[in-house]
């Protein structure tokens, strides 16, 4: 997705040269990893940031090209709308203090952001969803003029046929038809990728599935849209209905969303998600590349760009670099509230999936995948106060649970897990303390942010208060301390 794309129209042969080409590169791919040496580089971890700019009245500032011209940094990038932008930040080795090393590189990079953003009276902010959005700011007025924007609108707009439907309800609620692809933009997050090795993937993969709930409820930071207080990561439901290009057929048959938890365990290898891609979803950018015969390892540049046009919960990215690799994408995490916290996110994420990864097989045999689903959608809505199936010794079936008592057992597994990866016990300690601390006050970003917003509520319209709210939230954020230290206005 971060090609250039000319915008054109496509034609039928476009469509079937670039679908033949899809299957006999996921062809190739279930060979080149069966390969001696793939994936055999030292493993990394990395990650992007998405944030948002807004203004001194804590309104949208739709200036990202300007910045970008100004920071004069390739690992800035634009987003979907004016007023975002992606961080890409370096990989760093698994080994060590990986996550210190994120922070270092997210603090000086936020930093030097900051500074030049300040030049034009513009502040950015790492947040979920910004408060403070309005749903004028959700039309093409505000995206960012770059052609794979526009066709990405385009096309998805035509295979639905109709406007998309944002129905969202939570504490309040929101319900409104848009016929623009920049509602998915209101979302921002904090995508962490693991280098994986080919014959560890189906498991680590798995075991990322089964804790997502985990890593999802004590990291929200999404619940608020439009200034109503609604899921505690409200980007999950946004995200899916704001992108639905499916429309039932006649049978009442419905094709898979492009946005998804997943369609079943993986079984054996990294190989079954690109081939479910490519034979499930219909291609929305048909464009051929030219391939260079010379390199060793493929760069299978089509299959790349149509894995970017599905938008799993976590998802499988090839890369051809170095001796080729799979890796894992965990892309639920959201953005913010600190630079800390987002660390601590990824930390407890990989390490919950590294440390199930040998008994992953024992759990899939208790909770069917649909559970998994479910246990995911609960953890998006309540946050640290979702309860979900889980099971337990001596029990016939998976029994309903506080997410925080399984949120607690995970710690131990999570600690493990970055042991096996060597990451030092200090970073360990460091890190899952950040997700202790949380645990023990109850305090995520979607909870101290609603919180603050209904007290500030009770002497000031819901605007001047989202406002406010968001004021005081980009101080703490500059402070740096995890949310669980921030004041509580509402005591």
């Amino acid at each position: 997705m971060g090609r250039d794309i000319t915008e054109r129209e496509y034609s039928a042969s476009d469509y079937e040269q670039f679908n033949k080409r899809i299957h006999d590169q996921v062809d190739l791919l279930k060979e080149v990893i069966a390969r001696p040496g793939f994936g055999t580089d030292e493993p990394c971890i990395g990650a992007e940031l998405e944030v948002y700019l807004m203004d001194d009245k804590s309104d949208v500032s739709p200036v990202n090209v300007q910045l970008l011209d100004m920071l004069n940094d390739s690992q800035f990038q634009t987003e979907l709308n004016k007023f975002n932008l992606e961080i890409n930040l370096s990989p760093v080795k698994a080994a060590g203090k990986p996550f210190s090393n994120l922070t270092k590189e997210m603090l000086t990079k936020f930093n030097y952001l900051w500074s030049t953003a300040e030049q034009i009276n513009t502040r950015p902010l790492a947040v979920g969803i910004l408060p403070t959005l309005q749903e004028k700011h959700l039309s093409n007025k505000y995206m960012t003029d770059i052609g794979r924007y526009r066709v990405l609108g385009r096309e998805l707009l035509k295979q639905r046929g109709e406007p998309f439907h944002i129905k969202i309800e939570g504490e309040e609620s929101v319900d409104f038809f848009s016929s623009e692809v920049c509602v998915e933009g209101a979302n921002t997050s904090f995508q962490v990728h693991l280098m994986t090795k080919p014959d560890e993937f189906a498991n680590v993969f798995n075991a990322a599935q089964l804790t997502l709930p985990m890593a999802l409820g004590v990291s929200a930071n999404s619940g608020i849209l439009l200034g109503n207080c609604l899921w505690d990561e409200t980007r999950v439901v946004l995200f899916k209905q704001s992108i639905d290009n499916r429309i039932p057929d006649a049978s009442g048959w419905r094709q898979p969303s492009r946005v998804t938890f997943g369609h079943g365990w993986v079984r054996k290898s990294a190989w079954e998600l690109f081939s479910e891609t490519v034979n499930l979803y219909q291609p929305i950018f048909p464009e051929l590349y030219d391939t260079d015969p010379a390199l060793e390892v493929p760069e299978l540049a089509e299959l790349n760009l149509h894995m970017g046009t599905t938008w799993p919960w976590n998802r499988a990215v090839y890369s051809n670099q170095g001796n080729g690799h799979v890796r894992m994408e965990f892309r639920a995490l959201p953005a913010g509230p600190t630079a800390l916290d987002m660390a601590a996110n990824a930390a407890f994420s990989i390490g919950m999936a590294m440390g199930l990864a040998d008994r992953v097989d024992e759990y899939m045999a208790r909770i069917p995948f649909r559970f998994a689903e479910y246990n995911f959608y609960r953890a998006a809505k309540k946050g640290l106060d979702a309860t979900i199936l889980w099971p337990q010794k001596y029990q016939n079936k998976p029994q309903e649970l506080p997410l925080k008592n399984v949120i607690d057992d995970m710690l131990q597994i999570a600690n493990d897990g970055l042991a096996k990866i060597n990451v030092e016990r200090a970073e360990r300690d460091k890190f899952l303390n950040i997700i202790q601390r949380r645990l023990a006050t109850g305090i995520n970003g979607a909870h101290w942010k609603k919180q603050t917003l209904r007290h500030l509520r009770k002497s000031m319209d819901n605007h001047q208060a989202c406002a406010q709210m968001l004021d005081r939230y980009f101080v703490n954020q500059m402070g740096g301390q995890p949310v669980s230290e921030w004041e509580r206005c509402w005591k």
